[in-house]
């Protein structure tokens, strides 16, 4: 065998392709599919961020692995404007090659391997367990400090707000985890993806004074610009917190030639420097909740979390593949839940990136 096919064998099934007969059927509607499967924008990119990627076409230099210091201070800049996070210095900023790259590589690249352990939540993005698997550590899923026991993780995952679920975890459940994690010498790595897509109450980094006290020792926080930005297609992403992990990050990267395209820099910049475009952004998504949650709820489900983030919970108290096929039946292609773990098995995902005119067409399905 081949080491490719040695690794490629502790990798589960890739999840979206065990539902492609469901797709087909979802397809054969006679008046198209609405395919509300993934979380991928639909919406045009800010003609503001266009023009800072063509700005610099013509530079033909590597780019920095670090990143310019334009990037940089944009980051930490919009981090302490949108969300209050302070404390953070230039150089702990790291651009990264789209969110999930860094999530499948970061136990290889801290280093673990066989005997350490990962800790994931127990609903989970499917990207934890695989960079897990990828440097052939433990996985524990837990959700609470109180699961672990005596156990003394290397790496935490956390998720808040959840994909796919929704939920936010608060200040204190936060404030327990760091606890923990500082007791047990673990790194908390937080993805905060959907972190500026709250739609009921308040959504709270890990790197927030409220959490972290202003100390960062042992934290990295990993946001994405797809979201309210929709440049899911420019990869666009960073990490920040500890100065010393987000150094060792580097250095790997650095070895690597992970570097993210130049024009992809300045057009995180632009986007970094400007709320207008994520503001509309976002009112575009709460628009579609409001459609698709009542049409829902009016439909006979139960939306469980989806406090937060592009995803809607739900759940008609049957196994998430009953559900997918009714949906299909009616044209609509969903995620089951038990793409993210064993207690996501009676849930869908159902996401909000659409258009205004699919997710209605969506809604009249449902109470068709």
């Amino acid at each position: 065998m081949s080491t490719r096919g040695r690794v490629s064998a502790l990798l589960p099934d890739f999840p979206w392709d065990t539902i492609a007969s469901v797709k087909a059927k979802a397809a054969s509607h006679p008046d198209g599919i609405v395919d509300l499967s993934v979380g991928t924008p639909v919406d045009p990119v800010d003609p503001l961020i266009q023009r800072a990627l063509t700005s610099v076409a013509a530079v033909p230099g590597y780019p920095t692995t670090h990143g310019t210091p334009e990037l940089r201070e944009a980051v930490v800049a919009a981090l302490k404007r949108r969300f209050g996070i302070t404390g953070i210095g230039a150089d702990a900023v790291l651009p990264v090659i789209g969110t999930k790259e860094l999530i499948a590589g970061l136990p290889r690249t801290l280093g673990l391997g066989a005997g350490d352990l990962v800790v994931i939540p127990e609903v989970a993005y499917p990207t934890y367990e695989v960079g897990a698997l990828l440097s052939g550590s433990r996985i524990l899923r837990a959700d609470g400090v109180t699961q672990l026991g005596p156990e003394s993780p290397a790496l935490i995952f956390l998720n808040s707000p959840s994909n796919p679920t929704g939920k936010v975890l608060g200040v204190e459940h936060l404030r327990k985890v760091v606890e923990f994690a500082r007791e047990r010498g673990a790194i908390l790595a937080s993805d905060e993806c959907y972190l500026g897509l709250p739609w009921e109450g308040r959504a709270i980094s890990i790197l927030d004074p409220e959490v972290s006290d202003g100390d960062h020792t042992g934290l990295l926080a990993i946001h994405s610009l797809s979201k309210t930005s929709n440049l899911a297609s420019y990869r666009a992403g960073f990490v920040t917190g500890d100065p010393a992990l987000v150094a060792e990050l580097l250095e790997v990267r650095k070895h690597s030639g992970l570097m993210l395209p130049f024009p992809i820099q300045a057009a995180m910049t632009a986007a970094l420097g400007d709320d207008n475009h994520e503001a509309i952004q976002r009112e575009r998504y709460r628009v579609r909740r409001d459609v698709l949650r009542k049409a829902l709820q009016d439909a006979g489900f139960r939306i469980d979390d989806s406090e937060a983030g592009l995803y809607l919970w739900s759940t008609r108290g049957e196994p998430g593949r009953t559900t997918l096929d009714w949906l299909a039946e009616r044209g609509i292609l969903a995620a089951p839940g038990e793409f993210y773990g064993p207690r996501g098995a009676q849930h869908v995902r159902i996401a909000l990136t659409a258009t205004d005119e699919r997710i209605a067409t969506a809604a009249d399905r449902l109470l068709s």
